[in-house]
């Protein structure tokens, strides 16, 4: 059995809000999960599934593994590194703002025989 891996690095979303839409899909089958993150109303669906659906596509073109087999064995976002920005404020003061990035890794399985 192996671990079929896949990254996104510098996602422009906060680690904290892509992982209200990975706890959906963790320890789901990869079509089910698939399928799941199609009708989540969240802008952090899209690139997860993307890279959900690479990680698929990566084990049947490289390992000869199907779809219906796999599972999402672990799945995490971990924070990336923040730009920060200057907004002036009044009196001479500004306000920082952080623009938060996330990298996203998830670990897809083969379902024991």
């Amino acid at each position: 059995m192996q671990d079929i891996r896949s990254q996104l690095r510098f996602l422009p979303l906060s680690a904290q809000k892509v992982r209200l839409v990975i706890d959906m899909v963790r320890g789901k089958d990869a079509v089910e999960a698939l399928e799941t993150l199609r009708f989540v109303q969240k802008r952090a669906a899209l690139p997860v599934r993307k890279l959900l659906a690479s990680a698929v596509s990566n084990a049947e073109e490289n390992f000869g593994i199907s779809r219906d087999d796999l599972y999402v064995a672990t799945i995490f976002a971990d924070e990336a590194p923040t730009r920060r920005w200057r907004r002036f404020g009044a009196r001479g003061r500004f306000k920082p703002i952080l623009r938060r990035t996330s990298h996203v890794t998830v670990v897809l399985r083969e379902r024991g025989a």
